[in-house]
């Protein structure tokens, strides 16, 4: 059975950090490519950032401020969000390709306010 399970969201102030993870069964984790999105209130989902391989990009919303990276011993992937704004208030989901198949997680809530 595939699990993608988030963790470590929360309330956090405008400026603060917060490290999300994701732990993952069910699938080969290791040659997975492994992603990062969100969905503020009243919008779409949005792409956040991508591990392919050793390889990340990330959306020019959240470049230099957030660290996607990957531990295949754990078969967990984390999103190190810095310098946090209200605009990155959402909530943010694992994504898992392997070949042409999908998995999702149930996301975890980011909320950034004073």
């Amino acid at each position: 059975q595939v699990q993608l399970v988030e963790s470590g969201g929360g309330l956090v102030q405008p400026g603060g950090s917060l490290r999300l993870s994701c732990a993952a069964s069910g699938f080969p984790f290791s040659t997975s490519h492994m992603s990062w999105y969100r969905q503020a209130p009243g919008k779409g989902r949005e792409w956040v950032a991508r591990m392919l391989g050793g390889s990340t990009n990330y959306a020019d919303s959240v470049k230099g401020r957030f660290t996607i990276s990957r531990d295949n011993a754990k078969n967990t992937v984390y999103l190190q969000m810095n310098s946090l704004k209200p605009e990155d208030t959402a909530i943010y989901y694992c994504n898992a390709r392997h070949g042409w198949t999908d998995y999702w997680g149930q996301g975890t809530q980011v909320t950034v306010s004073s």
